[in-house]
């Protein structure tokens, strides 16, 4: 992260090309991308208000968006969906995408961050330039730049697998007659933006782990870990 010191009307501009929606109060974008590390003791805390309030727009965006285009799809197949659009992974992508991570201000100490946390990093700004957008334009406006970077991935091939808790615990019993057993690893980061780490175990097959913003995310992605080295779903990452 290069954390460019743009002026505010530069950073308005920059963004102004890759979302598509003109910023009329630059002040308030510039604070919305100032990280924490970037601020004075006595600043405000934008950073976090505009990253609470961009996820719920998010969310609400996003559910609005799936019950339109899967009307024939049950409840549990729109929450798949839903949490595979909005966990932290997919949104450092999207952020990734449009090069957020470069106009985000951030002190010299970002760049030692692990892995997960500079995810969550860029996770963490992109909602905050959600709800800038909202609060700059309304939810219209929020759901033009939602519409066009989440809809493909909405539409893609695998975004409906079903909930891998419950496919782990269908092959469990197939495969051993015997309940995923969830556990706690570690929780690290502070209270308003945790990492959960969650182990998995199946009988006697060889524990799985998976990390998350909540302890269910956590579940999630350990119990797709185990499927995924079982050969029960494949590597999306890898497959064709």
């Amino acid at each position: 992260m290069a954390g460019k010191r743009l002026t505010a009307t530069e950073l308005a501009d920059a963004l102004q090309l890759r979302t598509g929606h003109i910023f009329r109060d630059h002040q308030r974008l510039q604070r919305a991308l100032t990280h924490g590390s970037a601020r004075s003791a006595n600043a405000g805390v934008d950073y976090e208000r505009f990253e609470f309030l961009g996820d719920r727009v998010l969310g609400l965006a996003v559910a609005d968006m799936l019950l339109s285009d899967f009307p024939n799809a049950p409840e549990g197949e729109l929450s798949v969906r839903l949490n595979a659009l909005v966990n932290a992974e997919a949104l450092a992508q999207i952020a990734d995408e449009i090069g957020l991570a470069e106009l985000i201000r951030a002190g010299s100490e970002v760049r030692n961050l692990a892995e997960r946390k500079r995810v969550n990093l860029r996770a963490d700004a992109l909602e905050s330039l959600i709800a800038v957008i909202y609060l700059d334009g309304g939810l219209d406006a929020a759901k033009r730049f939602i519409h066009k970077y989440w809809k493909p991935r909405a539409e893609a091939a695998g975004a409906a697998r079903r909930d891998p808790k419950t496919e782990l615990q269908e092959w469990a019993h197939q495969a051993s007659t015997a309940v995923p057993a969830y556990q706690i690893e570690s929780r690290t980061g502070p209270d308003h933006d945790p990492v959960f780490s969650v182990s998995v175990r199946v009988g006697k097959f060889l524990p799985a782990t998976g990390t998350g913003r909540s302890k269910r995310e956590a579940e999630q992605n350990a119990a797709s870990a185990l499927l995924v080295r079982e050969g029960v779903w494949k590597n999306e990452e890898t497959a064709s």
